[in-house]
């Protein structure tokens, strides 16, 4: 009988190319459109509250604001926010801190009103002044020295305090020390968590203060 050898070649080999999965690309353009959603929410939620005042007392408006700050932490986290960005006259919208706010409140007792409050700080002189005017002539500030410790902290330690009225100035003493985090920082405005946790969120005034 005959037999039949049969070779069994394999069959040839096809290459499939799988396409790459699509991935999600963050772009230096969906950060600054997300950084804008953010700040404008921000702003918006403390744009009626009396830079801080209103907000006292009402407990689930301040949860929301602290919400919106958490927010703007996580854009910044991993940002630089203690160089030469930090140095500005920068103008209080919003705070929890009762010093401040009682000053502001109180002001009218004392026959005047509160204007324009400021942290003037110049890293490269390592001061930072806090400042609560009172148009048109009397200043409250106390001076600071200022360290950078890190990335987003600040230590200072204040020097003293001046009480001027537009023809008389009363020197204090100073009082205390502690540290600040500017949590975000941009052109516009800055976010700030301190030794205290309270916050602060301010924006660049349109001068510079000078004592």
């Amino acid at each position: 009988m005959a037999t039949c050898h049969c070779l069994l070649l394999p069959a040839p080999f096809k290459h499939t190319i799988i396409p790459p999965k699509p991935t999600s690309k963050i772009t230096c353009s969906s950060m600054t459109t997300q950084s804008q959603s953010a700040k404008q929410h921000l702003l918006t939620l403390i744009s009626d509250q009396h830079r801080g005042l209103k907000t006292q007392n009402d407990p689930i408006k301040r949860s929301s604001i602290i919400q919106a700050i958490d927010a703007m932490a996580d854009l910044g986290k991993d940002t630089v926010t203690t160089d030469d960005s930090l140095s500005a006259t920068w103008r209080l919208l919003w705070t929890t801190e009762k010093e401040q706010l009682f000053i502001i409140e109180k002001a009218p007792f004392f026959g005047t009103q509160a204007g324009d409050v400021l942290q003037v700080i110049d890293v490269e002189k390592r001061t930072l002044n806090n400042v609560i005017t009172f148009p048109p002539d009397g200043v409250f500030f106390v001076r600071s020295s200022i360290e950078v410790s890190s990335s987003q902290r600040v230590n200072f330690r204040f020097t003293s305090a001046v009480l001027r009225g537009k023809n008389w100035e009363i020197p204090l003493p100073p009082f205390g020390q502690g540290w600040f985090e500017s949590l975000y920082i941009d052109e516009e405005i800055r976010v700030v968590k301190d030794i205290r946790g309270d916050y602060l969120v301010v924006d660049k005034a349109p001068y510079a203060w000078k004592e």
